[in-house]
């Protein structure tokens, strides 16, 4: 598992709110779905009205979430699978 770092801006009524947050995911793609997933239950927006500007890996060190950096460093470990 990786932490990206994903910016952007969503339509929010009549006005663009911009917005930055970390994910942990196994690939980008994976990453991009799980923004529209929480921007569209979480503020009811469609996935038209969210516009990605950037999307980064970041190294252990960088990540700010403690959430991410908890998944992130469990994974690496090898713990968290299962058989």
């Amino acid at each position: 598992m990786k932490a990206f770092r994903v910016h952007g801006e969503f339509k929010m009524g009549e006005r663009w709110q911009k917005f930055s947050k970390e994910v942990a995911a196994n690939s980008e793609e994976d990453a991009l779905e799980y923004i529209y997933s929480v921007f569209g239950s979480r503020h009811r927006v469609k996935r038209r009205d969210i516009v990605i500007r950037e999307v980064s890996s970041l190294a252990l060190e960088d990540i700010e979430d403690p959430l991410v950096k908890y998944l992130v460093e469990r994974e690496e470990h090898g713990e968290g699978k299962r058989d």
